[in-house]
């Protein structure tokens, strides 16, 4: 019967409309409508993500999809990802599914939840991710079907998702969510490529020459050579531009042989945070490489953490911790990997043995297996500078 209704939907405004009226659950129907993605589209999204359309994009994109540990269980609330390219987009999603079940859900602080739990606040992030980086107006999503519209050729190496595009455009945030909500399943495929589904339609939301002007180099693409990902990438979910820049703002940049370029950074107070730690290196860090306060103090207690290029995400429970400076004194955070495990701190504002820890930090082995925490330590320190952290348990998937 669900099949024969379909037929009579002459567009995607009539399906949209027909789930609403059905009040439509998740499942697994194949795709319809849409425009198909031309040849043109299909190359410049492979040399803007990738850098490349004649030769094969990283494979972990076209095999990851956005997948959850098992409901109603340790970790429940946390996205697996192996350590790959994937991981920083799937570190911000992780940022933004925490929002959901910590601050929005009917359940608060839901950190066992259902399966029904997980797919409501995968879907509400996608949408809010989306709906932000199409500045509230617009957003295209992209979904594969059977056909391929481009051929394989010298010019272009099919990679069997790029080329079986249809591409769907949205206007209303609420159309976007039922959207999403039916065809869910594709970005949770296992192996699949539900990241990539997502980086591309960010990527045609925000636009092909915003996303370049928001690189700053016409020879820069998304999909760098880090090995959890680009922060562009991550910027891109968290603040809806794929900016390199981290501080407030716009800052003009220039010396006596050059004009002053401005550099725009982070324009707004972000909902959830980012903290980053760099690599030792020669090169001193940029200005426009740190994080400023609206990254650094975001609207929900959640950050998500790139330590010399390894993505997690640091969390509270408590909203106010951000809002009452008297919530600051003393407090409890979880350093959550999605390679599985959460790990617990106590943080203290009211002494100060930041220094002694950062210098028995320093003197320790880097290659040894706290080497990690260590320098989620560091970070923490850029936001409560001279806290102690005291680090008081752990917990590692078993599934």
């Amino acid at each position: 019967m669900a099949a024969d209704n379909n037929k009579l939907l002459s567009d995607d405004a009539d399906r949209v409309m027909y789930a609403r009226n059905q009040q439509y659950k998740y499942s697994k129907e194949p795709v319809t409508g849409g425009q198909p993605i031309t040849a043109e589209q299909a190359k410049t999204l492979r040399l803007i993500v990738f850098g490349a359309c004649d030769t094969p994009p990283r494979g972990e994109w076209l095999r990851t999809g956005f997948v959850f540990r098992d409901a109603e269980k340790e970790l429940s609330y946390g996205l697996r990802a192996r350590r790959n390219g994937t991981r920083g987009m799937l570190s911000a999603i992780q940022g933004y599914i925490l929002k959901h079940l910590l601050f929005t859900s009917a359940n608060n602080a839901c950190m066992k939840p259902s399966k029904q739990q997980q797919l409501d606040a995968l879907c509400k992030s996608l949408t809010e991710i989306l709906w932000k980086i199409g500045e509230n107006e617009k957003v295209v999503v992209c979904l594969p079907q059977d056909k391929s519209y481009v051929p394989h050729s010298l010019n272009y190496f099919q990679d069997n998702v790029t080329e079986k595009l249809h591409l769907f455009e949205l206007t209303n945030i609420e159309d976007l969510e039922i959207f999403l909500k039916r065809y869910l399943h594709l970005f949770q495929d296992d192996p699949g490529p539900g990241s990539l589904l997502l980086l591309y339609s960010s990527v045609l939301t925000r636009g092909l020459s915003k996303i370049t002007s928001d690189l700053m180099d016409e020879k820069v693409y998304l999909i760098s050579s880090a090995e959890e990902g680009s922060i562009c990438i991550v910027t891109l979910m968290l603040t809806g531009r794929a900016t390199p820049n981290l501080h407030n703002g716009i800052v003009n940049i220039g010396d006596e042989h050059h004009y002053a370029i401005p550099h725009y950074g982070i324009l707004a107070r972000s909902e959830v945070g980012l903290l980053v730690h760099y690599e030792e290196s020669s090169t001193p860090v940029q200005v426009t490489q740190l994080p400023g306060s609206r990254l650094k103090t975001p609207s929900y207690p959640i950050w998500i953490t790139c330590a010399k290029g390894h993505y997690g995400v640091i969390f509270n429970t408590n909203r106010e911790l951000l809002r009452n400076h008297l919530a600051e004194r003393r407090f409890p955070l979880t350093y959550y990997s999605c390679s599985g495990s959460e790990n617990y701190a106590t943080v203290d504002t009211r002494s100060h043995h930041g220094e002694e820890t950062r210098s028995k930090v320093s003197a320790d082995d880097v290659n040894n297996t706290s080497s990690q925490l260590l320098l989620i330590e560091f970070l923490i320190h850029t936001k409560w500078e001279g806290a102690s952290v005291q680090w008081t348990g752990v917990t590692n998937a078993v599934n």
